[in-house]
Formats: C-alpha cells, sequence, structure tokens
C-alpha cells in the first residue's frame, strides 16, 4: 500500500480541454476516461478542508473535515453519506411504486434488498492512500476517489469564483463588467461568455447557439411562461457592451475560472432586469468627438478625474445636502460605473490619473474595463478610497512605484528634514498637518517605442477643508521634495506629468507655488484657519510647471460650490500641449441642475488634453 511522504507531494500535471465554441466547459481527460469531480478546498491557514462531490443518486455533498483528521475517518464519514443518500433513493422509489395505479389498486411492491456500506477508497498514482494519512496530505490534486463503483477525480484548490455578480443598471452603449473574485485563479486567465434573451417568437439567429434555461429572478414578466431561451452575442471578453437591440432583454454570461494551468468549474448568472435605454445624451459625448482615436506614438493624451467615491455619495448627507438635486438612483455605484466606464474608455487615453477610487471599483470595475481597450492600472489606497494611475500597455511599461502618504513622509523620510523642522515650530499646525490621510501616488514609465523615454506621472487629492490651505502648501511642499528625488535622483533628468484635485483654485497659495516656484511666508494661505495655527514659512521648489488644460472657470460644479479645483500640471523644458478636450458646455453642465446627474457621474469634470515631446 502506498503512503505519502511527510512532505507535500508535488501536485499531478491536468491536461485542460477547454470547448470554446459550446459551453466553454472546462474538463480533464484521464486514461481511464472522464470521471466525476471531487473538489477539494485545503488551505494552510484554515484547520479545515472541504469536500464536495455528486453521489450516484444525484444529491450533492460538501463536508468540512479536520486537515490534521486521519484520512480513515473521512472515508468512513462518506460511507456513511452514500449509505444514507441509497437508502433515500430506495425509499424514493418503493413510494412511487406503492402509489395506486390506473385500475385502482395498489402496484405491487417489491422489498428494496438491504444495502451495504459501499467501498470507499482513494487512491493517487494507482496505489490506495493508507488510512492513517492526515487529510491534508492524502487529498492531493490528481488522486481518485472511489465510492462503490462510481470513480471521482479529485482537484485540490482548482480556480473558483467566491464572488460573482452583474450590476443592477444595465444600459445600452454602456459597458457592462462583471463584479468577481476569484480563488486560485486570475481574471485575465478565465473565459467568458455573454449570451442574450431571445425574444418570444422571435427566430434564433443562424449560426448561434442557444440554450434554454430556468430564469432564477426577473424584474419584468413575459408574455410567455416558459423559460427563456438564450443565443450567443458573440463577445467572449469580460466587458460587454449591449446594443439598442439588446434593449429589453435580459444578459446572461457564463464563466470559466482559470489561472493559466486549468480552468475550474463554470458559473452562469443572469441578470436581474433587462438592458435599459440609456440616459440620454451625457455631459462627456460631445467631447468624445474629439478623442475617437488613441492618438499617435508622439503624442500622449491625459486624463485626470475624480471620480466621487461611493463611500461619499452613498450617504444621508450626501442625497439630502450635497447632492439633493441628483435623482437617488442615479448616486448608486452600480449606475455611475455605467457612466464612468463609458466615459473614460471613449477618451482613448494613454494615462489616466484617477482621484476618490474605490477598492471594489478599481478592481471590479474599471480594471476589466480599462483592460479591455488596453490599459493597465495600479491603485493606492488612502482611507476609505484611493488613487489610480492607468496606462496603456501599447505605449508605456511600468519601471516602478513611489507612493507615499504625506504625514508619513513628513515625519519619518530624511528628505524632509528641513521642512519638518520649520513646521515644529509651529505645534497646533504640526498636529493639523499630521492627523490628515492624504496620500501621493508616484509612477515611473517607460516608452515601449524608446527606452530613453521616461516620466514621472504623479497623482494626488490634497486635503478639501475650505480652511486648509496651508496643510496643501505643506503637502505639495513634500510631493515636490519626493518628485524631485524620483525625477532626478532616481531617474536623473526625466520630466514630470502631476495630475489630481488639489482641491485649490488659481487664486490661492498652492496654485501660486506650484505656478511660480515659491511661496512666502507672508502669503495669507498660512494663516488659512486663523492666528492659533499660523505657521509662515517660506517654500521652493525645483520644477518649472504650467497648467496644461489653463485655468476653466470649474472644475468642480455642486449646488452650493463651483470653482477650478483640478489640474494637469507638465515639466514645460519636456513637455507641450497640442490640444486640450473642450469641457462641457454650462448648459450640458446644469441640465439638471448641477453635478452629479443623471447623464454625469460625478461632482468633478474630467480634465483631457494631448500632450507631445519638444
Amino acid at each position: 500500500m502506498w503512503k505519502l511522504p511527510g512532505t507535500r507531494a508535488a501536485l499531478r500535471r491536468v491536461r485542460t480541454v477547454v470547448e470554446r465554441c459550446g459551453r466553454a466547459e472546462a474538463t480533464t481527460e484521464t486514461a481511464a476516461g472522464e470521471m466525476e469531480r471531487a473538489v477539494v478546498r485545503c488551505v494552510p491557514s484554515e484547520p479545515k478542508l472541504s469536500l464536495s462531490f455528486s453521489l450516484a443518486d444525484g444529491s450533492h455533498k460538501n463536508m468540512q473535515r479536520d486537515q490534521s483528521e486521519p484520512l480513515g475517518r473521512a472515508l468512513s464519514r462518506i460511507a456513511t453519506k452514500a449509505l444514507k443518500g441509497h437508502a433515500k433513493a430506495a425509499a424514493a422509489k418503493k413510494s412511487r411504486k406503492n402509489r395506486p395505479n390506473a385500475s385502482g389498486g395498489a402496484a405491487p411492491a417489491c422489498e428494496p434488498a438491504l444495502a451495504c456500506e459501499p467501498v470507499v477508497k482513494l487512491y493517487y498514482r494507482e496505489e490506495a492512500v493508507a488510512e492513517d494519512v492526515l487529510n491534508v496530505d492524502a487529498w492531493q490534486d490528481g488522486a481518485v476517489l472511489q465510492i462503490g463503483d462510481v470513480k471521482y477525480r479529485v482537484e485540490r484548490n482548482p480556480p473558483a469564483f467566491t464572488e460573482l455578480q452583474l450590476p443592477r443598471y444595465i444600459m445600452a452603449g454602456f459597458p457592462v463588467c462583471p463584479k468577481l473574485n476569484l480563488e486560485f485563479g486570475d481574471p485575465s486567465d478565465s473565459l467568458f461568455r455573454w449570451y442574450k434573451e431571445v425574444k418570444p417568437g422571435a427566430a434564433e439567429p443562424e449560426g448561434r447557439d442557444a440554450s434554454s434555461l430556468s430564469s432564477s429572478s426577473s424584474c419584468f414578466s413575459t408574455s410567455s411562461s416558459s423559460p427563456p431561451t438564450w443565443t450567443e452575442t458573440g463577445v467572449d471578453e469580460r466587458v460587454y457592451t449591449p446594443s439598442n437591440g439588446d434593449i429589453g432583454l435580459r444578459l446572461k454570461l457564463r464563466c470559466t475560472p482559470g489561472n493559466g494551468q486549468r480552468f475550474g468549474p463554470s458559473r452562469e448568472l443572469e441578470s436581474v432586469c433587462p438592458v435599459e435605454a440609456g440616459p440620454g445624451t451625457c455631459t462627456f459625448d460631445h467631447r468624445h468627438l474629439y478623442t475617437k482615436k488613441v492618438t499617435d506614438d508622439a503624442l500622449i493624451r491625459v486624463v485626470s478625474y475624480n471620480l466621487l467615491a461611493d463611500t461619499y455619495a452613498q450617504t444621508d448627507f450626501s442625497r439630502t445636502v450635497l447632492y439633493p438635486y441628483c435623482a437617488p438612483y442615479a448616486l448608486e455605484v452600480d449606475y455611475r460605473q455605467n457612466l464612468i466606464q463609458k466615459e473614460l474608455t471613449g477618451y482613448n487615453a494613454d494615462l489616466i490619473c484617477l482621484q476618490e477610487v474605490d477598492r471594489a471599483v478599481f478592481s471590479d470595475s474599471l480594471v476589466p474595463a480599462l483592460g479591455a481597450f488596453g490599459l493597465e492600472g495600479v491603485f493606492r489606497i488612502k482611507q476609505h478610497e484611493g488613487l489610480a494611475t492607468f496606462y496603456r500597455k501599447s505605449k508605456f511599461i511600468l519601471l516602478s512605484q513611489h507612493d507615499i502618504s504625506f504625514h508619513e513622509a513628513l515625519e519619518s523620510d530624511p528628505l524632509h528634514k528641513e521642512l519638518l523642522e520649520k513646521l515644529v515650530l509651529y505645534p497646533s499646525a504640526q498636529e493639523r498637518v499630521l492627523q490628515r490621510s492624504s496620500v501621493l501616488q508616484v509612477s515611473v514609465l517607460q516608452s515601449t517605442k524608446d527606452s530613453s523615454q521616461k516620466m514621472c506621472v504623479a497623482n494626488t487629492h490634497l486635503y478639501w477643508h475650505p480652511k486648509g490651505g496651508y496643510i496643501r502648501l505643506i503637502q505639495m511642499a513634500i510631493a515636490f521634495t519626493h518628485i524631485r528625488h524620483v525625477s532626478c535622483d532616481l531617474y536623473p533628468g526625466i520630466p514630470v506629468i502631476f495630475c489630481g484635485d488639489f482641491n485649490s483654485t488659481p487664486s490661492t497659495g498652492m496654485y501660486h507655488f506650484v505656478i511660480n516656484g515659491s511661496i512666502p511666508e507672508y502669503h495669507e494661505d498660512w494663516a488659512s484657519n486663523g492666528e492659533e495655527e499660523r505657521c509662515n514659512m517660506s517654500l521652493t521648489h525645483y520644477f518649472k510647471l504650467k497648467s496644461a488644460c489653463g485655468e476653466p472657470a470649474y472644475t468642480n460644479y455642486v449646488g452650493g460650490f463651483h470653482g477650478c479645483l483640478d489640474y494637469i500640471f507638465i515639466d514645460v523644458n519636456a513637455l507641450e500641449v497640442e490640444q486640450v478636450i473642450p469641457l462641457p458646455s454650462h448648459e450640458e453642465v446644469t441640465t439638471h441642475q448641477a453635478l452629479p446627474s443623471v447623464s454625469h457621474p460625478s461632482d468633478h469634470i474630467a480634465l483631457v488634453c494631448d500632450l507631445k515631446w519638444k
């Protein structure tokens, strides 16, 4: 009898065959032919492993067993479950036979033969595994579980979806991206196939595979009582953009999780509601006329955009005080994601710097949606939300990241020793500065066409409070010192693009500091929160920057305020502006009074411009 060694046996190689032209199901070929699947989930950090399989009677079993338990006990428990399943099936069969027949009498009953516990064995490499081997060592990938006459192929930790969900709002013309989480897999190695409902009485499109499936839930009723019929859309990517022809129809998505080596069990999900018509003209539709194509290699299209984090939009204060003019459904993340995805993908940008990005929105919405259009992103969390920078993979590769938290860098990084020595002279101001959670995201990119062309892309969201002018000045001083270290010391001479929501209008000290390279100690913003927190100091920075999009009348427009708070600052020694994509007209912005609205997903407006190297 073969016994597993104490060290973990190497995973047996499994040949996986995926049928892309049918149901995209993953199957594994073995010498003995196809077997049932027994899925084992065994994670070192958890005391128990799980085992799931289907018995011959059709019942599905899920078991939890201690990893340190001897295999024999687990096999005995499986035998008991199998015996119970056999008994239930036999009882059901007897009950059916005892029902009155057509002549009114009872059908003759035959006593079922007494069932015995089936033989249950586990084999690995064609040898039985000893029953004193611990579960953690016994249930290896590629082992064979035998229950009576039925054999099961053991799959240990196959790729599996732990979360899979379609957005509630699906609109024609807007990309649809499922929310998903995987265990032991990666979305980029998984398979996706989209289907749409066939209208009752409509002919199925030629050359398309159609399948019938009972609907689990629906927010509308059809005239037919029969289960819906589905037809392929021809799209096998994670993101699908419904057309006007899909309006009124529900969608179905079949997903097969993968990890580059094998595939796990497929799952299907249907949209709860049918595809709806879009909100009509959006604020960004006209802007997309200027960005229909990706720029050529000589240009860099840059976007900076505060998305309005869901954690801020979905509060009673937001609904009743900040944005009372906005329809409640238009503040929901599922609705706004439709607009955000369409807006961003329509800009065909090379660099996108985003602020107020929820972690889930980044991973479940932006990464797949923008990835489908050739962009890759990095994320930096703040507290409840963070910053994201995306770059076009055909134009750039990411060389390194140098993100910091302002207050942590000020306290611990020797680069900021001089600034900290100035600030300690003002204890009240110092305390306030160190309480702020703002962060700076810095990415160094290199051209895929010319390795000598590198750039430092910075992205930030400065402290928001109207009286926080001196805090924003100090945060910018930290940012410039850090960026200089990256762009001069680590990568000498590379140009800088600095994007963000700086929460500062062109009349403030922060903007003066950026554009002029210095701020005097007597500037009024040093006392922005009163004399108690005044912290007079003079600051300078090394860079020569300009606002690529100028000074728009506003980039933030809400009921009680409008002003220019967002900028794309560029290094004038290396870069120049080719074109600025016009902002929405005032009429478009105020169609629904203010922002956000049913036609605009944020309270900010994206800045978009094309840059070129000098």
